[in-house]
C-alpha cells in the first residue's frame, strides 16, 4: 500500500483531509469459511480534498492485484435494475448514433457482460476489458468477445495500432478505481476514433457529500468526482465533457459524453455553474462532512440497539462494498445483526469481511423471519423491498441507513 503525496489528477500538493474512517478491511475481501480463525489485512482509509483541482480522493492506494483479480465476488448481472438501466443506455446510443455492424463498442471494466451484451444482440461488434478472470469468463460465456486484462496507455495504443479504435467506449463506475487517473483518461483518448464517443458514469461527490454516502468510500474507490474536478482533468487530455446527466442509480451519479471535438452543451455548463454557485470548489464545502458521518453512526447504532433491547431480530441485506464499510465504521457486529443475505450466489456461504457476519441466499430470510431488514445496499432499496415483498407481508421491516436511519 502507498500513501499519496500529490493529488492523483493535477499533482498538487495542497491536500485538506476531510474524513478519517480509521483501518478498514478491503470492503470486497469476503472470508472463506476457512479462514475465519486467520488474520484480515487492513489498510488505512482517509479522505482529502485537492485545493488546486477540486478532486476528493483517498489517500492510500492498494495495488490493483490485490482488489481486482482474484476471487473478485461482483457480478453486475445480478442486480436487475442495473441490466435494465445498462439496456436503456445501450438503446438510446445505438439509435443516436446509427450503430451497425461496422462498428466497434468497447467497454472498460466491462464485468460480466451486463452491457456489452446488448450491443452484442443488436449485431454490433463489441469488446469487452476486465481483469477479473470470474467475470469476464461470464462475458465470454454469453458471446462477449473479452479481453482478460487492465486497461493501460499502453494496451490502448496496442489496439489502435491493431485498428481496433472504438466508435463508442463505455466507462461505468470504473474511472474512480484506477490509480493513474491520468493514465486511464490518456488511454481512453488513444482507444476511441476522432469522431468517436465515450460514455462515462461515475458516483456524484455532490450526492455523497449532501445525502452522507460515506458507506460509498473504500478502497476500491480512489475518486470521487465533481464536474469540475471533471472537466479539468478530461481537458488535460485533449478531451472535451460535452453533455453531462444526472442519475439516480448508486444514490447519485453522473452520466459523461465525452468527445474529442469541443461541442460543450448547455448541460455541462449549467452543472458547473451549480457546484460553483454552492461551493464545491473549496474545501469550505466538506467541512461539517466528517460531523455528519459521526452523528449517522450514532443515529444507527442507537436504533439497532434499541430494537435488540426490546427483543428483535435483525438480519440485513447486501454483501456488498458499501455495507461493508458501513458495518465496520458504525460496529455492526453479530450482537446486532444475525446475518446478510445477497442474491449473488457467489458471495453466499462467505463472510462479511472485519465483522465475519454469514452470508445467505435471500430465502433464508423467510425461512428465520427477522423482524427487522437492515438495507445494507440501500442504492437498491426499491429494487429490494419488491423482491422481499413476502417478507414485508408477513410483518417484516426494513432499515435504511442513509441519508438518516429509518423504518420504512
Amino acid at each position: 500500500m502507498e500513501s499519496i503525496k500529490s493529488c492523483r489528477s493535477c499533482a498538487s500538493s495542497k491536500l485538506t483531509q476531510i474524513l478519517d474512517l480509521g483501518v478498514t478491511p478491503l470492503a470486497d475481501a469476503l472470508v472463506k469459511p476457512e479462514n475465519l480463525d486467520k488474520p484480515e489485512g487492513t489498510y488505512p482509509l482517509s479522505v482529502v480534498y485537492c485545493e488546486q483541482c477540486t478532486l476528493i480522493q483517498i489517500r492510500e492506494t492498494v495495488p490493483p492485484d490485490v482488489l481486482f483479480c482474484q476471487d473478485y465476488p461482483y457480478y453486475s448481472s445480478f442486480s436487475e435494475a442495473l441490466l435494465k438501466h445498462s439496456a436503456a443506455n445501450v438503446a438510446e446510443i445505438i439509435a443516436r448514433r446509427k450503430l451497425g455492424p461496422e462498428h466497434l463498442v468497447v467497454e472498460i471494466a466491462s464485468n460480466d457482460g451486463y452491457l456489452l451484451k446488448n450491443y452484442h444482440a443488436a449485431g454490433i461488434p463489441v469488446l469487452g476489458i476486465d481483469p477479473a478472470s470470474g467475470p469476464a469468463q461470464r462475458a465470454m460465456d454469453i458471446g462477449v468477445d473479452t479481453l482478460v486484462d487492465f486497461f493501460t496507455p499502453a494496451l490502448a495504443q496496442s489496439l489502435a495500432d491493431e485498428g481496433k479504435q472504438a466508435d463508442v467506449i463505455h466507462a461505468n463506475n470504473v474511472l474512480a478505481h484506477v490509480a493513474d487517473t491520468n493514465g486511464i483518461v490518456s488511454a481512453l483518448a488513444t482507444l476511441v476514433k476522432d469522431d468517436g464517443e465515450i460514455v462515462i458514469e461515475v458516483p456524484y461527490v455532490k450526492d455523497l457529500i449532501e445525502h452522507v454516502e460515506f458507506d460509498t468510500i473504500y478502497h476500491e474507490h480512489l475518486c470521487y468526482f465533481s464536474g469540475i474536478a471533471l472537466d479539468k482533468l478530461f481537458r488535460r487530455h485533449g478531451l472535451y465533457l460535452n453533455d453531462v446527466r444526472r442519475l439516480s442509480i448508486h444514490g447519485g451519479s453522473l452520466r459523461l459524453f465525452l468527445g474529442k471535438q469541443e461541442a460543450v452543451q448547455d448541460s455541462v455548463k449549467e452543472l458547473l455553474a451549480q457546484e460553483r454557485a454552492v461551493g464545491m470548489d473549496t474545501s469550505t464545502y466538506y467541512e461539517d462532512f466528517a460531523q455528519r458521518v459521526d452523528q449517522l453512526k450514532h443515529d444507527l447504532l442507537a436504533l439497532l440497539q434499541k430494537l435488540k433491547s426490546e427483543g428483535k431480530s435483525i438480519a440485513a441485506y447486501g454483501a456488498a462494498a458499501k455495507g461493508a464499510t458501513m458495518i465496520n465504521y458504525v460496529g455492526v457486529g453479530a450482537e446486532l445483526v444475525d446475518f446478510v443475505v445477497d442474491r449473488n450466489s457467489y458471495k453466499q456461504g462467505l463472510h462479511m469481511p472485519g465483522q465475519l457476519l454469514p452470508i445467505f441466499a435471500p430465502e433464508k430470510l423467510l425461512e428465520s423471519m427477522p423482524d427487522y431488514l437492515l438495507i445494507l445496499a440501500w442504492n437498491f432499496a426499491d429494487e429490494i423491498r419488491a423482491q422481499q415483498s413476502q417478507y414485508a407481508e408477513r410483518g417484516g421491516k426494513f432499515i435504511v441507513p442513509v441519508p438518516k436511519p429509518a423504518i420504512l
